[in-house]
Parts: C-alpha cells; sequence; structure tokens
C-alpha cells in the first residue's frame, strides 16, 4: 500500500494537492486525527486500498510531539508511506485568507489575530517539517504547476531515488523556502544593463557567454561544483528524498538562469539525473 500524508501551513494548498490526488485513484481523507491513522490503515489495507493520501493539520493534533511520533509509529508498524509538507510565505497567506475570507483553524482557539495564528502554527509544524520527504512552496506556484510538481514526486517515490533540483528565482519576488542550498549571485556582472542581452534570459547562449566570461563567474561555479559533488553523496546516505539547490539574482532571467543551467549540466557529467526550472523567468 502507497501511503502519502499531506501536510503544512493552513491555505498552502493542500487541499489542491488532496484533489489532485484524488483524480489519480488515491483514496482521499482530509484532517484525520493522528490518533486513528494506526486503525484507519488497517482498515483501508484490508478494504484492498492500494494508494492513500491523509490530509492532516494543527485541528488533527493535542501536542506538536504527535507530529514528531506519526513517522516511528508508521515505521513501527512497517507502514511504507512518504511526507509531503505544503509551505507558503505569510504575506501570499495573508492575501489568500483575504480574498477567500476563510477563517484559519488556530483563529477558533486562543488567537484572534490571523499573522499571529499563521506564527503559532509554523511552531507546531516544524516537527512535521522537519520529517518531510517533500517541500513544496506553493508562494508562487500555479495550479498547474503544483500538479505538475506533484507527478514528479510521485513518481521520485516510486522510483526511491533522490531528486535533485536546480533552480532560479528572483530575489524581487521572494525566496524559495523549499531551498536546501542557495547561492545569491548577484555579486557577478548584470547582463540587464547590455541592451542587446536585455530582453534575453540565461537560456540564450549570448547571456550564458556574458556571464561565464568573466573569471569571478567561473571561480564561483567551479566552487559551487566542488562543494555539491561533495554533499550530495552525504544527503544520499542520510536518505534524503530531494535536494533543492536555487540560485538568486535580481529578476531570476539572466545570472540565477545561468548558473542552474551550468550546475546541472555539470551534475549530469557526474551521473545525476538533475531537473531544471526557472521560477520566475517569465515575470516582468
Amino acid at each position: 500500500m502507497e501511503v502519502l500524508f499531506i501536510s503544512g501551513v493552513s491555505g498552502a494548498g493542500k487541499s489542491t494537492t488532496m484533489d489532485v490526488l484524488e483524480d489519480l485513484d488515491y483514496y482521499c481523507v482530509d484532517n484525520l486525527p493522528l490518533q486513528l491513522v494506526p486503525t484507519f490503515l488497517q482498515l483501508i489495507e484490508n478494504a484492498g486500498y492500494k494508494k492513500v493520501a491523509i490530509a492532516t493539520d494543527v485541528r488533527g493534533i493535542n501536542a506538536p510531539q504527535e507530529y514528531a511520533n506519526i513517522g516511528e509509529m508508521l515505521d513501527a508498524n512497517r507502514v511504507a508511506h512518504k511526507i509531503i509538507f505544503m509551505e507558503c510565505g505569510d504575506a501570499e497567506l495573508l492575501k489568500r485568507y483575504k480574498l477567500t475570507r476563510r477563517r484559519h483553524p488556530l483563529m477558533e482557539q486562543k488567537d484572534k489575530n490571523i499573522q499571529h495564528a499563521i506564527e503559532r502554527e509554523r511552531t507546531m509544524l516544524i516537527p512535521m517539517r522537519e520529517r518531510a520527504d517533500y517541500v513544496i512552496d506553493t508562494s508562487f506556484l500555479t495550479a498547474a504547476q503544483l500538479k505538475n510538481r506533484l507527478l514528479d514526486i510521485l513518481n521520485e517515490s516510486r522510483n526511491e531515488g533522490m531528486r535533485i533540483y536546480t533552480m532560479s528565482f528572483g530575489f524581487k519576488f521572494g525566496i524559495p523556502s523549499e531551498a536546501d542550498l542557495m547561492f545569491d549571485v548577484r555579486c557577478l556582472p548584470n547582463p540587464y544593463y547590455v541592451a542587446e542581452l536585455k530582453e534575453k534570459t540565461g537560456l540564450d547562449e549570448a547571456v550564458n557567454r556574458y556571464v561565464m566570461d568573466n573569471e569571478k563567474s567561473k571561480e564561483l561555479l567551479r566552487k559551487i561544483e566542488d562543494m555539491t559533488a561533495f554533499l550530495i553523496p552525504l544527503y544520499e546516505a542520510e536518505g534524503k528524498s530531494q535536494l533543492v539547490i536555487a540560485f538568486g539574482c535580481t529578476g531570476g532571467h539572466h545570472r540565477s538562469v545561468t548558473f542552474a543551467e551550468n550546475l546541472a549540466q555539470y551534475l549530469k557529467t557526474k551521473g545525476y539525473a538533475p531537473r531544471i526550472s526557472h521560477r520566475d523567468i517569465e515575470k516582468k
């Protein structure tokens, strides 16, 4: 039986994720109290279901330690599982709550201020986030992009290999919280100020050449290549499911794209199969 646990901050997209999984023939249960998980899984396995998705949030726990214990309980019962944690920045969460006029689940308890409720929820969810096999930051994702990311993850979990992502982003649009390693390449020459390169991106050879013709760029890339070649086997030995290596520049069009592409090419020569994503390349 394939079991997925979907957790994360309220408003980050758990419901959308469950809709996607339901379309993929998962038996989906939302907001199941963690104390009922072992009994539920036994019943569902006896009924012959092969793919199960369980969404949990802070309403389903009495204390944060219950999140820390859930993994040990599942391991002890030899239940194969993956945990997907849905993340989102505070500014985007506040905007979503304002648009939908939904009430944050903790506002029905002690907190009357939504910002305080979000902060308290993050603290309560720390144990689950630390145990998560995958973290998805939905702050800047469309529904279609989220679906594609989930499809990638489901394929990865079946292959049981660590997936490496190299991604680019623009600092002006926010830092990706899912990044495991993050490099700021705003210190390098900016093609934006070259008239014939301004409207191009790091996917264009002319931009790539402009950035990498600089000796500082070459040296920085070599150091990052050496470091990632050293770190990746350590992460693999630890059993990490995904590694997100992010590069940021001002707008996410030129330097960060160049470095994400070049590092991915280097990793391929080392036998890895990195996925490349350019979060902000189409934003103005």
